[in-house]
């Protein structure tokens, strides 16, 4: 997670979906231009929806097969295989466990369960599926028992870091490459879905001494040719590999972001590349430098070569760079981009730049990092409790997010390559109340680039984009989450938002006649929460986008089944004026509706 407090604190196939389609009462579709119809369902599909905090879902990473576009894969965080939130921890310490100094885990986690969750579609993301596997779960914990003692059985995240003596600890990413055999990259051994996730020891000590200092790492899975047979069965997964080559103690890593160099065409097929940035925690002083890292693999995910592409600095001459995103063209040069912020962490600048960074030997080496696009961070109101700049208002989730690329590249022969480049983020620039996505376009390789456009529904306040271009460059897909309703300074009034995916034709390379597939249902992002810290709402650092030659999709935190809780909002505001989380706080499974906390991962899909 980006927030240092988060940091300190995280480190046989399912049931399907019911699909809702555009148009009814449920999905409208809206806009200007051609109308679109798309198909919507939850992803998740193992959670009850009464046990706070198993029902909570959020930031979820797409990935499409571009053998068989029908395969769909998707991660998120997932807390279905967490304890039920006590009562003993939610009063004293508002979180839903007690605290790292009793069970050597962050409060609101239970030591050694994951919440990397992963899920499958074989109709183009229509319906969906989540595995259950074998590893540890705190899942049939008694709410009044603490500590929870977490035991062997059915889970319903990414399976195989426990019997390594690890837990998935969420922020995790999916992509799909060429399997390796024989020492040759090939479509024709079959695709391979990666997986990273950050991940922790399960007894809270170092990793590997003397080489693996810190308790938590970038990790990264793999399973091959997801089947609905073989996703089901657990030992088709790899066990976790760590990513880096060494670590300090004071070493923290945010969620990364995995790619594979999926165009044949390209001299570097097959290579993996993950980026991600590691906050180096010094003591209680807080954060030093945040060194923006990428890794790469060329083995399939085997071993990996770990270094840093932009400076570690962190300081109010140079800022700090933050939240990355990496794709490649169909000839194998690599493009990561990434925030540059004013200021020192957490900066509360409104001015900022995209960085662009670029290798073109396979990621052995990169360029210096180009700062090439002005943004502004929509940082209007400051929540001094959290310490993080909101959007929805007092106790609201973060703002932040790093910019969304699409490259068409061809995939998976590289035939047909633009090689244009899409690019989209959320702006504050119009002032408060009007934040927007907003879409940039390169047809020479990021050499040049248009000017912004806004491209984002009028009304729609949007927090979150992801956007995805086809391989053959005939049309953009644009996600996003927004809130419909405006700041409020209070939490007593409600803060609506939806998920909704547009598209456009492209034409002469640019977004032409941009059309509403999916416009979701609004629901209170009030009702959002997370167990490390009771005390903001929470939904996630990002949304995903992905597109084929046919059709296009996304995936969104979405709060329509989510409850407002009239206690958690006055005690949430007395926090806020009192600058800190009071006790004794609610504990939400007596004080709160049921369905309180009950975010979940939506995706629409364009596909017939």
């Amino acid at each position: 997670m980006h927030r240092i407090r988060m940091l300190a604190a995280l480190a046989a196939a399912g049931g399907m979906a019911i699909a809702l389609t555009a148009g009814s009462p449920t999905a409208s579709a809206t806009g200007a231009g051609d109308r679109g119809g798309a198909t919507a369902a939850r992803m998740g599909m193992a959670d009850p929806a009464t046990q706070f905090p198993r029902n909570d879902q959020d930031m979820p990473t797409l990935a499409v097969d571009p053998v068989h576009p029908n395969v769909v894969a998707a991660t998120a965080n997932d807390l279905v295989d967490l304890q039920r939130c006590s009562k003993q921890a939610a009063t004293l310490g508002a979180a839903c466990s007690l605290p790292a100094s009793t069970t050597g885990e962050g409060g609101g986690f239970n030591r050694g369960v994951g919440f990397s969750g992963v899920y499958f579609s074989y109709d183009s993301g229509r319906r969906w599926t989540q595995p259950t596997y074998q590893g540890l779960t705190a899942a049939g914990c008694d709410p009044e028992a603490e500590p929870c003692t977490p035991k062997p059985g059915p889970i319903h995240t990414v399976p195989n870091y426990y019997e390594k003596g690890f837990a998935a600890r969420g922020g995790s990413s999916v992509a799909f490459g060429p399997v390796l055999r024989n020492g040759k990259f090939s479509w024709a051994n079959g695709s391979r879905l990666y997986l990273s996730s950050q991940g922790a020891t399960l007894n809270n000590a170092p990793i590997e001494p003397g080489r693996i200092d810190s308790r938590r790492a970038l990790m990264v899975s793999h399973i091959d040719d997801p089947t609905p047979a073989r996703a089901a069965d657990q030992s088709n997964w790899s066990t976790p590999v760590i990513v880096p080559d060494r670590t300090p103690a004071i070493s923290n890593p945010t969620q990364g972001q995995i790619w594979a160099d999926n165009a044949a065409s390209s001299r570097y097929f097959g290579h993996v590349y993950t980026c991600w940035n590691d906050f180096r925690i010094e003591g209680l002083n807080g954060p030093g430098p945040i060194e923006p890292t990428v890794s790469v693999s060329r083995d399939g995910g085997r071993t990996w070569a770990t270094q840093g592409f932009a400076p570690p600095v962190n300081s109010a001459a140079d800022g700090y760079r933050m939240s990355c995103t990496v794709r490649t063209d169909s000839h194998g040069v690599v493009y990561l981009f990434i925030n540059h912020y004013s200021g020192q962490f957490p900066s509360f600048e409104p001015s900022g730049k995209l960085t662009i960074v670029k290798s073109f030997d396979g990621g052995a080496t990169w360029t210096k990092p180009v700062d090439f696009m002005p943004m502004n961070t929509g940082c209007f109101y400051v929540d001094r409790l959290g310490n993080r700049c909101t959007e929805a208002g007092p106790a609201g989730t973060a703002n932040e997010q790093g910019p969304s690329v699409g490259i068409a590249n061809g995939a998976p022969t590289g035939a047909g390559a633009t090689n244009e480049m899409v690019l989209a983020w959320s702006d504050g620039r119009f002032g408060q109340n009007q934040e927007s996505a907003l879409l940039s376009y390169s047809r020479d390789r990021a050499r040049t680039w248009s000017a912004p456009a806004r491209i984002s529904l009028p009304g729609d306040r949007v927090l979150y984009t992801a956007l995805a271009i086809a391989p053959d460059a005939s049309r953009v897909y644009l996600t996003y989450n927004a809130y419909t309703t405006p700041f409020s300074p209070t939490t007593a009034n409600p803060r609506l938002f939806r998920g909704v995916l547009r598209s456009a034709a492209m034409r002469h390379g640019e977004p032409t006649r941009w059309r509403t597939d999916y416009a979701g249902p609004t629901g209170d992002a009030r009702g959002t929460s997370f167990v490390t810290w009771n005390y903001p709402e929470f939904l996630g650092y990002h949304v995903s986008a992905i597109a084929t030659r046919r059709y296009g999709a996304g995936a969104w935190t979405d709060v329509a089944r989510a409850a407002d809780c009239p206690a958690m909002d006055v005690w949430r505001q007395k926090s806020l004026e009192a600058l800190k989380p009071l006790t004794p706080a609610p504990w939400p499974l007596a004080e709160c509706p049921a369905k309180f906390g009950n975010s979940d991962i939506v995706s629409a899909t364009t596909a017939r």
